[in-house]
């Protein structure tokens, strides 16, 4: 293997969270379709150019069981520069960050937000 290629999220209002992973979080759009068939969107995600997420719309998906400890993915982290800076960039938005922690095995600071279905998400300071 040599990397990760991407990460796939199901979202329960297509408009809500394309508007959160492209304006709040800056990702930006590689491909968007229509699967008539399916009535689901795919919408193809990039960081600095790195295809990352692929996010798709189905009607009526299940909730998430719980969070953050159900079984399966338990959150998508990206690597930041600055955490304050990325803490009041989302709070322009209206998205509230969980207060700082440190990790107690490598002493870098990291903070949680959640995507409009509640997915938790981690800034990882490096």
């Amino acid at each position: 293997m040599n990397k990760v290629h991407h990460t796939a999220i199901i979202c329960s209002n297509y408009q809500v969270s394309k508007k959160f992973y492209t304006e709040v979080l800056g990702l930006e759009v590689i491909r968007e379709v229509y699967r008539e068939e399916r009535q689901s969107y795919k919408l193809d995600l990039a960081l600095q150019g790195e295809y990352v997420i692929e996010l798709f719309s189905f009607p009526n998906p299940p909730k998430r069981p719980s969070r953050p400890e159900s079984c399966g993915l338990r959150h998508i982290a990206f690597k930041v520069d600055d955490l304050e800076k990325i803490i009041a960039h989302c709070k322009n938005y209206d998205v509230i960050a969980e207060p700082i922690r440190v990790d107690e095995f490598t002493n870098k600071r990291f903070t949680f937000i959640a995507d409009p279905d509640d997915l938790p998400i981690e800034f990882y300071e490096k």
